[in-house]
Order: C-alpha cells, then structure tokens, then sequence
C-alpha cells in the first residue's frame, strides 16, 4: 500500500507554518531582537529544508532505500498520474513556503544553501508544466529496465532484506500499470518522444520477460547463512509466486507500447516540434547547463571547439606509426589524411577485442593502474569503492558505450562502471582509458562518492541535479590522465581527444537539431566527419541528443568552465598554486551550479592569497 504522500507533506508544511507563525506574526507585537530574529529565520529554512528531505524518503522508496533509511524497503515510488500530481503539488507548497523566507537575514552559508534549495524547487515546478514526464520511456530508460535490473540495486543482508525485495516485487505489476496510464495520458496530450528513439523498446521489453527470472532470482543464489533453512525455502517460494505476475503485465506492456504506443509517436526530432518545445529547449538547457546560454551561443562554442580539437588531432596523427608508415600520407590534405585514419582506426583488428571478459578485463585493469595515480592529484579521497560490470545484454544494444551506477556509502554498495560489450568491433580500445577516467575514477564515481561523504552538509546538498558539474568534471577528469602519464601512446592521446571533440560536437548537434532544424542524418554525418566514433555509437549517441534534449550540452560547457577556473587559479598564485587543494575546492561542496563554483573558486583564490600575504 502507497503511503498518503499528501497527508504526510501536508503535515510537514503545516507544522512548519504554525511554528513560523509563533515565532513570528504570533510575537509580531513585541520588539524582539535583530540577532533572534535571524535564529528564528535561520531555523525555519532548516525545519522546511528538513521536511522536504524526509518527504522524499517517503514518496522516492528506492532513494531512500540507498540512503540507508529501510522504513519503507518493501514500496515503490507511485508511479501513477494522481502519484505525480501530488508530489508536483507539494513540490509546489515547498516552493511558496521557501518564496516567504527573506535571505538577507541568514547567513552566508544558509543564504547559499538556501537559494540552492529554492533553484532546485523553481525548476522543478517550472519543467512540470511542459510534460515531458508522461514521456517515461526512451531506449536507455523506462520501468522494463528498471525490473531487470531490480535484484542489484540493494543489499541483502538479513531476512528483513529479502521480505522487502519480494515486496518490491510484488508492486511491480501495480507500477507498470501506473507508468501506462501515464503514457496514455502523454498521447491524449500530444506528449510522445521521437519514434527513432523508441524503436527498440518492445525488443528489450521482450527480452527483459525472457531472462526475467534469472536476472531476479540472484539474490537468493547468495542468502547469507543467517537465514534459517525453512526461512529459505519459503523466501523461495513466494519468490516464483512473484513472478507470473510480472510476466503478465510485462506482456501487456509490450501490447500496449507495440500496438497503442509506438505508432503514435512522432515522426519529427525536435524539441521544439513539441507543444511550446522552444520554451522547453530553453529550459532544458538552463538545466542542464546551469546558464542563461542561448541555444546559438552553444552551438557556435562547439563549432569553435570543434576546430581547434581538430588541430590538436593532426598532430596527434602524425606521431603515430600509421602516419610514419607511408610517406605519402604526409602530402595529403588534412581532411583526406584525417578520414584515412579514421577508416585505419574504424577497421584494423588491433584496436578490438575478441570477446566480452577481454574487454572487461582490460578495463579493469586500466582501474587498477588509475588508482595510485589519484593521492599526488587530490588532497581527499573517497573511501567508498567501486567495480567494473557488463551492461545487462538485453539493453546493450541501444545503450551508449557505458555509464555509471552510484552507490551508497549508508548501506556499504560500492558504485559501479558499467561497460557494454555488445557489438565488439564497435568498441575500440583507445577509447578504454578516457572512458574509465570518465566513469570511474577519478571522474563520476569519485565526485559522487566524495559527495555523498560529505560531512557538515544539508543532505540535499549531496545528491543536486547539475549536469554541466557532474558531467563536466567527469570530461576534466579525462584530462587528467594527462599529468598521470596515461597518453603518451598516439593512439591513447587521440582516444583522449576523440572523447573531447565527441563532447564539443554534441554542443553544435543538439541545438542543431532542437532549435535549428538539423536532421538526424545531418547530426549523424557531422559525427562522422568529426570523431573517430564507431557508427553504432555515433547513432545511438545521436539517438540519444534527440530523446533528452540539452543534456548533451552540459559536459563540455561544464568542462570548460573548469578549466578556465584552474588556468585563473594558476595565474593568481603562480608557482604557490596546489592542484590537489584546488580539487577540494572544486569538489567537497558537491555537485552545485557553474555561477557557485565561480564564486567558490574566487573565494578560495582569495583565502589562499591573504595566507600567502606577509604577516603584519
């Protein structure tokens, strides 16, 4: 049974309004005192800030469950219409709540923390309206994916563990009934994602249903001796119970998305082809970005970029044994020398792997070597660990190259890099090292883990969403593996730049498509002129831009930024410049927007010449 979401929000917001009220209108006759006043205030952002995370505990199970917190280990988030109306409703009454307190009072930590806390509420309200959430389904997400991978995403401990599993279970049927009637409500709209991005769906819904009970039953095939034999056998038993369930409504959700969805969904990419999409491109980007940029600024940056990472590739290319092989290669122009290589990299075998535990193998190992690389580059390292994992097959195919899954320090998960191994001749090996830097370490898991470690910080500081700084430190990180000696191979170094110019491309074909008429074959075709990509991920990557606009946009701006702020912070402190305390001062205040980090950047810059000064 859900939990009366609204009730409970409600509660929160109506201690928190008579508490507000007694500590002042209620005492609104009587002089008090400046320095009170301001602990009062300062105390009201903390008891609404309070609410609104132990609200999310409640209405998000699955989040509260990697927080550590097990009250409700056995729920699903609501996934019906009513579910996300009412949660978008108290988003809202947080919204009005936090709109009342005047910042000017608090002081400059909670001042900061609370214009954080009111952005993050402003924008969620704000991209409500557009829809875009009755579009829960795309090739790299949706609820078939989420089933599957439903038996990894805990711990199992105890027997307590394994009841709340099989309960989790047995409200999967109810969730994909509410994410179908969310879906229905989006084709009543007018709200339904570009069909090229949704094609493969009912092919990975079916094969989720195949390798169903495998993929679910793994954690019975590691009970811990704690539990008692009959304990076992009976967890066993309501387990296969569990199961025709799922199966048949994973079956009608393939109907449904087969025959009632898909055909319906858009012929066009664009985010602006939807209803008010420029609004909605807009908005995408000021998320994702944390900026006012427009959506011409992006895409001349990335044309900008483009060009001068192409530079950098040529004289990569002539450092390599391909290009010292033939001397004609030298009186080529750069644009045939350039395709040449790329065919030379797209083709020859040495580059590949010859089957999955290879590849997974190698990118292992390219962890392992990282690692004792990270102390003479950072001043704090996280403590969580974290492992290398295959994406699950059944998804693989439309799936990008690999991401990575957060873990959760509260229940001793490591985070985890996962790598597709599907279609092995797409997956070169020069990309192996910036795509571990990226993943791993000492890009996401790294960042995020040090997030989540984070002490004397509001929780919600530790989970922001801010692409442009998650995503963007990520794309630094690569870089990074320059002062850790990783590229001083050719083909490494063009590996590492071919994942920079992919980011700086994505700057001029996301907004190409959504707001400047570029096609799909358009965006796809600069891909290839550009990067050295394999053409399954140049399409699956495209793909990708088309289904979640914006996005794409945050890794190099956030990049960008980041190094600005270093080649600033180098400047002003000359050789007295410490890069593993620069790292602090770029991460242990979490995941935030570009204009805090600027600001944090300044004044540590600041901080750091006043001790430099000479004593007086």
């Amino acid at each position: 049974m859900m939990f009366p979401a609204r009730s409970f929000a409600s509660a929160l917001l109506c201690t928190l309004l008579l508490n507000s009220a007694s500590n002042g209108q209620g005492e609104a006759r009587k002089p008090q005192d400046p320095l009170q006043q301001d602990a009062a205030l300062t105390a009201r952002l903390n008891q609404l800030i309070d609410a609104h995370d132990e609200w999310r505990l409640v209405v998000f199970p699955e989040y509260a469950l990697k927080r550590g917190h097990e009250t409700r280990a056995g729920e699903l988030t609501d996934s019906s219409l009513a579910g996300i109306h009412r949660r978008n409703a108290t988003v809202v009454q947080f919204l009005e709540e936090a709109r009342a307190i005047d910042p000017a009072h608090l002081s400059d930590a909670d001042a900061r923390d609370y214009h954080l806390f009111r952005r993050d509420l402003e924008l969620s309200v704000d991209g409500f309206r557009f829809g875009a959430w009755m579009m829960p389904v795309s090739g790299r997400n949706g609820p078939h994916q989420d089933i599957a991978q439903m038996g990894e995403l805990a711990t199992f401990a105890d027997l307590d563990d394994y009841e709340a599993y099989l309960n989790r279970l047995l409200g999967v049927p109810g969730s994909l009934l509410g994410t179908m009637e969310v879906m229905r409500a989006g084709l009543a709209a007018g709200l339904v994602p570009p069909s090229v991005t949704v094609t493969e769906v009912p092919l990975q819904i079916r094969a989720a249903r195949v390798g169903l009970r495998d993929s679910l039953r793994k954690p019975f095939t590691r009970m811990p001796m704690s539990i008692e034999p009959a304990d076992r056998e009976r967890l066993l038993r309501d387990f296969e119970r569990t199961l025709e369930p799922i199966d048949i409504m994973l079956t009608e959700f393939e109907v449904f998305f087969t025959n009632e969805y898909l055909p319906k969904c858009r012929a066009t990419i664009a985010a602006c082809d939807m209803p008010d999409g420029a609004a909605w491109y807009a908005h995408q980007l000021k998320v994702h970005t944390t900026t006012s940029l427009t959506a011409k600024e992006i895409h001349e940056t990335g044309l900008s970029e483009v060009a001068r990472i192409r530079a950098e590739m040529m004289t990569v290319i002539a450092r390599t044994d391909w290009y010292a092989a033939d001397k004609s290669r030298a009186e080529m122009s750069d644009d045939a020398r350039f395709a040449a290589f790329i065919h030379y990299l797209r083709t020859d075998k040495r580059f590949y792997c010859t089957t999955a535990e290879e590849l997974l193998a190698r990118y292992r190992d390219v962890s392992k070597r990282i690692d004792p690389k990270l102390p003479a580059l950072f001043a704090t390292c996280p403590r969580l660990t974290y492992g290398v994992r295959e994406i699950p097959r059944f998804m693989a195919p439309s799936q990008t190259t690999a991401y990575y899954q957060p873990g959760s320090p509260q229940r001793g998960e490591p985070g985890y890099f996962y790598a597709n191994t599907y279609a092995l001749d797409q997956r070169p090996t020069y990309e192996f090292i910036p795509l571990t830097l990226h993943e791993a370490v000492p890009g996401h898991h790294f960042q995020i883990a040090l997030a989540q470690e984070l002490s004397g910080s509001r929780e919600f500081r530790k989970d922001l969403d801010s692409t442009a700084f998650t995503e963007g430190w990520a794309l630094y990180a690569e870089r990074l593996g320059i002062e850790m000696g990783f590229f001083e191979d050719p083909y490494d170094d063009f590996g590492r730049l071919l994942y920079e110019m992919w980011r700086a491309c994505r700057l001029v074909v996301d907004p190409g498509m959504h707001a400047f008429g570029w096609s799909r074959d358009q965006s796809i075709g600069f891909l290839q002129q550009n990067t050295a990509l394999s053409e399954l991920n140049i399409i699956n990557e495209v793909d990708r831009y088309i289904g979640w606009p914006g996005q794409a946009c945050g890794y190099k701006l956030g990049e960008l930024a980041i190094r600005r702020l270093r080649a600033e912070a180098e400047a002003a402190l000359g050789t007295a410049f410490d890069l593993r305390q620069f790292h602090d001062a770029v991460l242990l205040s979490g995941p935030i927007p570009l204009d805090l980090l600027e600001r944090n950047i300044a004044q540590w810059i600041a901080a750091e010449r006043r001790h430099l000064a000479p004593q007086g």
